[in-house]
């Protein structure tokens, strides 16, 4: 007789199990992609502890987005909410976050549409543009801080 898996029968390893660590063992687990799980809290230390448990050369890059925004907005506000930084200004809201996918990383710009030129990638979101960034591709930062300009002059997003 074929017995039905049941959840405490069933053989498929539990949400807690896909996990895996960061390289080193230790550290954050790494979701889907390689997003590090960080607890949602604000300041810049979680969003440091985020930065150095992004895999690989997402590393770089998240951390040389993280410098490019605190020189382009003074006093740029920080904070880890649902797995991926945000960077905002007091007062005002969130104006962009990343996150790490498989092959790239996600700058989210929330009041893209309104940036001048455009990011690139849409987003079924009506406001929100994106930037995908890829493994060996050139960042043009002149471009990129002048939309974080843009963005941070604007009225954010408030959840």
């Amino acid at each position: 007789m074929l017995r039905r898996a049941t959840p405490s029968t069933s053989r498929r390893p539990s949400r807690a199990a896909k996990r895996k660590p960061t390289s080193a063992g230790t550290g954050p687990a790494l979701l889907a992609g390689g997003n590090p799980q960080i607890a949602k809290a604000d300041g810049d230390a979680p969003v440091q502890a985020y930065l150095a448990a992004m895999p690989g050369w997402k590393r770089d890059v998240g951390r040389r987005l993280d410098a490019l925004i605190a020189r382009t907005v003074p006093g740029v506000r920080k904070a880890v909410k649902w797995n991926s930084p945000f960077y905002g200004v007091e007062g005002r809201g969130w104006f962009l976050n990343l996150h790490c996918f498989t092959k790239y990383v996600k700058v989210a710009f929330f009041r893209g549409t309104s940036l001048r030129p455009l990011p690139p990638g849409e987003s079924t979101h009506a406001e929100v543009r994106y930037l995908d960034i890829h493994e060996d591709e050139p960042l043009d930062e002149e471009l990129v801080a002048s939309w974080i300009r843009q963005a941070a002059a604007l009225p954010g997003w408030n959840p």
